[in-house]
């Protein structure tokens, strides 16, 4: 298995918290990232877009209200708030409060863009901000994408690091030729090819799997053995695991 602060046994899966513990809160926001570290998750997901002025923000979707995040300007990005009232986050506020925890890991996901030159240099912003907040640790940062030339990249950038690959397109054992370490996928591809959580943990890789909201999806996902459970419902996979 990797060498990551905090990866589970198979008997005993890490809760990743889905865009953060939202329940009673906006996804992606720094309320529902603090909670998430309040709860003792063992790590809160993220997604980050790069505005079309080169600003890293914080949020799932490309759009909010009418505006398009990675064609805007950030000042245009900035005037739209989230559900609690927040408004987007950067990437630098975001990583102000994930400072705040030495034990809840960001797993950082940096969605696709528009080609090669935006994602390198969607790559580089993330990478100097989780320096200047000394968040680039790979005990303290995962990193996720669906963009396999950005899992790539990291793996060659951050070789110590654990990058999963998203999109449940390829066998572990492909990922693995390309040197990315691990995969987060969709819990309906895990439970399709099972066999990809033994191949991926005999070649040293984590898993992740996502989004897993019901208990037999849950029950599912621990007894294949999974390292980590991605989820919008971090508590009934903390009973879960307990039982």
């Amino acid at each position: 298995m990797l060498a990551v602060a905090g990866i589970a046994s198979a008997q005993n899966p890490a809760i990743v918290a889905h865009r953060g513990y939202w329940d009673d809160n906006a996804q992606n926001s720094i309320a529902s990232l603090k909670k998430a570290q309040e709860f003792g998750c063992w790590g809160s997901e993220c997604d980050v877009h790069l505005t079309a002025d080169n600003v890293v923000v914080v949020n799932h979707d490309g759009t909010i209200g009418v505006t398009d995040i990675q064609t805007s300007p950030f000042k245009e990005v900035r005037d739209n708030k989230l559900k609690n009232g927040e408004p987007i986050p950067t990437l630098d506020e975001y990583l102000d409060q994930a400072a705040q925890s030495e034990t809840c890991v960001l797993v950082l996901e940096i969605k696709p863009h528009a080609n090669q030159v935006r994602e390198d240099m969607v790559i580089h912003q993330c990478l100097e901000a989780l320096k200047a907040h000394q968040l680039l640790d790979p005990t303290r940062v995962v990193f996720i994408s669906f963009s396999y030339y950005i899992c790539k990249e990291l793996a060659r950038l951050c070789p110590d690091f654990t990058v999963q690959y998203l999109e449940g397109d390829k066998s572990p054992a492909e990922v693995h030729a390309d040197k990315i370490n691990g995969i987060d996928y969709h819990y309906s591809r895990l439970v399709k090819h099972p066999e990809w959580v033994q191949e991926a943990h005999a070649l040293g890789m984590s898993v992740n799997a996502w989004t897993v909201d019901q208990e037999k999806d849950i029950r599912k996902m621990i007894e294949l053995g999974v390292d980590q459970i991605t989820t919008n419902n971090p508590l009934l996979v903390r009973q879960l695991i307990q039982l």
